[in-house]
C-alpha cells in the first residue's frame, strides 16, 4: 500500500515521514489537503509547530510502532 492510501487512516496519530531528499520527521499528523501533509513537531521545552509538507517532497509514512510493556 503506498503511504497516500494511507493518510486518512493515520490522521491524529504519531508517525515518522521519509523525505525524497533522505531527510526524515516525526509528529502527529493532523491533516492532510490540497496536496499537503499537516504535522504538529515538538521543538524545545513547551513549543510545538505546525509544519506542512507538499506531497511530492515525501518518499514514505509510517505509524509509530506500539511500545513494548516492560520486562520487570
Amino acid at each position: 500500500m503506498n503511504w497516500q492510501q494511507k493518510i486518512m487512516h493515520l490522521i491524529g496519530q504519531p508517525i515518522g515521514i521519509s523525505f525524497m531528499n533522505g531527510q526524515g520527521t516525526s509528529g502527529i499528523l493532523c491533516d492532510a489537503y490540497d496536496g499537503e501533509l499537516y504535522v504538529m513537531e515538538y521543538l524545545y521545552q513547551s513549543q510545538f509547530a505546525l509544519k506542512h509538507y507538499e506531497y511530492q517532497t515525501i518518499r514514505d509514512i509510517n505509524p509509530f510502532p506500539h511500545c513494548q510493556q516492560r520486562l520487570y
